[in-house]
């Protein structure tokens, strides 16, 4: 299936909580592109300050992205584990948007600095680790709550759980694990909640990331990302922000959406459904990449998780 036509979410209006950066970005842009109105939430503002995360990207600066791209962008500073800034943030839209929100977007993460990758659960830091919780999954929950009753009154919409990885193959570290996994959770408790009420829910991850961040630890840009694969020859199978956009805006696109509810789905597969490429023209595909090349020293990446339909 092919969802066509640049501006194919005109008068859609969409929620991206996270959209700093990185993935989240890369969707609100692509929604804008598309069309849409886009609400762009962070934690990291031009009028507050960067979040402890001490990155440059702003809300204000995907928002304005987001516009350029041919959408509406609308910068709102926002803690996401903050339940009261969180239902200022819901009413807010109901109030601009006349009650209309089409598209939930859960992409907080901040857990990057928080992850330990070199020693099992029993050797961990609890509170470092409960704090990664805390902003990956409770997030999402505590956005939920307060977006989705829009949803539910219009009798429509989609909710989009970014996370990593679409299998239940273990992630290398307890808490990112279990931060990656819940999520997906999340989209298939939504999916069975809110089905009778004509709303979609599903997770999507993107393969290799080239995030601001992964870019500037390889040392490149997006103009010449491809020098780092010098440094690690997997980078050469990577995609932009932009791919994973554009596999969101495919599914908000699609009147048949419904059917993937409860799914958990990856841009190495949607795109061979709805025909987008990455902002460079190609199609990357991480897990093709996986099975010929990583498969043999870790293992297959598994079968993908699907919720009951």
């Amino acid at each position: 299936m092919t969802t066509k036509g640049k501006r194919a979410l005109a008068g859609t209006v969409a929620l991206v909580a996270g959209g700093t950066r990185g993935g989240g970005r890369g969707i609100a842009v692509e929604l804008g592109a598309a069309g849409a109105t886009v609400y762009v939430t962070g934690r990291s503002s031009r009028a507050t300050g960067p979040s402890d995360l001490a990155r440059p990207e702003t809300v204000e600066e995907t928002a304005e992205l987001v516009t350029a791209a041919g959408g509406t962008g609308i910068a709102v500073p926002t803690d996401h584990s903050s339940e009261a800034e969180v239902r200022v943030l819901a009413g807010r839209i109901a109030a601009e948007q006349d009650g209309r929100l089409d598209v939930l977007v859960n992409c907080v993460w901040g857990g990057d600095p928080l992850t330990d990758w070199d020693h099992p659960l029993w050797e961990q830091d609890l509170d470092r680790g409960l704090r990664l919780l805390r902003r990956a999954v409770d997030t999402h929950v505590i956005t939920s709550r307060h977006a989705l009753p829009l949803m539910v009154a219009r009798g429509s919409g989609l909710v989009v759980e970014v996370t990593d990885g679409n299998t239940a193959r273990y992630r290398g570290s307890f808490f990112y694990d279990l931060a990656k996994s819940s999520v997906i959770r999340l989209a298939v408790a939504q999916a069975a909640e809110l089905r009778p009420h004509g709303v979609a829910a599903l997770a999507v991850t993107p393969g290799f990331l080239r995030s601001e961040a992964m870019l500037e630890g390889f040392g490149v840009t997006e103009r010449n990302w491809r020098d780092g694969a010098a440094k690690d020859p997997h980078f050469a199978y990577s995609e932009s922000p932009a791919y994973l956009g554009r596999a969101v805006a495919a599914l908000a696109a699609d009147p048949e959406v419904m059917a993937r509810t409860g799914q958990a789905l990856a841009t190495w597969e949607l795109y061979k459904d709805y025909g987008f490429t990455d902002a460079d023209g190609t199609r990357p595909d991480w897990a093709a990449h996986w099975e010929r090349d990583l498969a043999a020293e870790h293992g297959p990446l598994g079968e993908p998780l699907r919720g009951s339909q």
